[in-house]
């Protein structure tokens, strides 16, 4: 298992988002290996984020399939870094979230090059800044989206090697509220308190949480005011919305707005900013017969799951390409200290992709 090799080799870069250095190091290893299979790099620049990458194949008639990862990772220098391994897991940050998946993609592209001699019609887009938010890299994605009739994403596998056909939207929003300042004993009733009506609202967007159709949103941080003496003048909320369809997103946008717009306390207004960060990827029947035909093709069943967590998948689901995620290594203890991915997982995924692709170049298509 040489690929081993090559993913200590990039989780020894520290990629932190914001480790501009680190997260191009990486990228550049990557160019060196790609093109190593012919394939051509085009690189869009950022001054103070990570480079993304686009990895073009030769270009023939027929569908185009489209490989998606990221180089980052959510974890500082000095903080969790180096690679390791025993005989049943490799261990470090982003073997399973999500270095491990991209050496997947890898390994994979390279079996196919030994077999066809050309990677023809198949590209691979690896993002910088995926694990905040995508903020910047969703533009290009979203740019990119009408070139393509497929998508698979390599974030990890479920623990039963799941393949993910749905995750839930996600939108990130605040709400600052004026009020005005009084002296709580001279002049308590000329104060307007926005601390009083950012707990009202804050009672309302909870509510607007239905667990049945799989809506939650959480006010996750609230903050206002000057001191005990003080009627409160200002007031801040963050919240997230994370949704499973369209029409609840409706539902509950109309309903902030609605929030965001009532004077619960006379005389304080709101102001909403923020937005939808990535949009529902919806589980639907082109989804579900693409991985018919991968099981047909593999000769294997393979289970489906959603998940409540997002990726990148969602912005190439909800640009219309047929999208499926989970096909790198399993893994767990992602985000913490305590990384680790399954070896035999590797190999699993490695074998999987290769019969995807080997098929796809074959037929042009799925």
């Amino acid at each position: 298992m040489s690929y081993l090799d090559d993913l200590k080799t990039i989780v020894n870069i520290n990629s932190y988002t914001k480790n501009k250095n680190g997260v191009d190091a990486v990228g550049k290893q990557f160019d060196v290996w790609f093109e190593a299979l012919g394939l051509k790099t085009i690189i869009f620049e950022r001054e103070l984020i990570g480079e993304h990458r686009l990895y073009r194949s030769h270009q023939i008639e027929g569908k185009k399939l489209l490989l998606l990862g990221h180089l980052d990772t959510v974890f500082a220098p000095n903080t969790f870094e180096n690679y390791r391994e025993d005989s049943e897991w490799v261990y470090g940050p982003g073997v399973c979230d999500m270095k491990g998946g991209n050496i997947v993609i890898l390994e994979a592209l390279r079996r196919l090059k030994e077999k066809y001699g050309c990677i023809e019609n198949i590209d691979i887009l690896l993002v910088s800044d995926e694990e905040t938010g995508s903020d910047d890299s969703k533009y290009v994605s979203a740019s990119l989206a009408s070139e393509y009739d497929y998508c698979l994403v390599y974030e990890a596998s479920g623990e039963q090697g799941e393949v993910v056909v749905g995750r839930k939207g996600v939108g990130t929003f605040s709400i600052d509220i004026a009020g005005l300042a009084a002296h709580a004993g001279n002049h308590y009733r000329e104060g307007v308190d926005a601390n009083l009506e950012a707990a009202y609202k804050l009672k309302e967007l909870v509510a607007l949480t239905d667990f049945k159709k799989g809506t939650t949103l959480n006010v996750g941080k609230i903050e206002g005011g000057i001191g005990a003496n003080t009627i409160s003048p200002h007031a801040h909320m963050t919240f997230e919305l994370r949704y499973k369809s369209t029409q609840e997103k409706q539902r509950v946008l109309e309903a902030i707005n609605t929030i965001v717009e009532t004077s619960y306390v006379k005389g304080t207004t709101a102001t909403l900013s923020g937005g939808i960060q990535r949009d529902v990827m919806q589980p639907g029947d082109a989804a579900f017969s693409l991985v018919a035909m991968m099981e047909r093709i593999a000769q294997q069943h393979l289970k489906t799951q959603e998940r409540g967590g997002v990726s990148d998948a969602n912005i190439l689901s909800s640009h219309g390409v047929v999208t499926l995620d989970g096909f790198g290594p399993f893994g767990d203890g992602d985000h913490t200290p305590n990384e680790r991915a399954s070896k035999a997982s590797f190999e699993e995924r490695i074998a999987l992709s290769s019969k995807i692709f080997q098929y796809f170049v074959e037929h042009k298509s799925f």
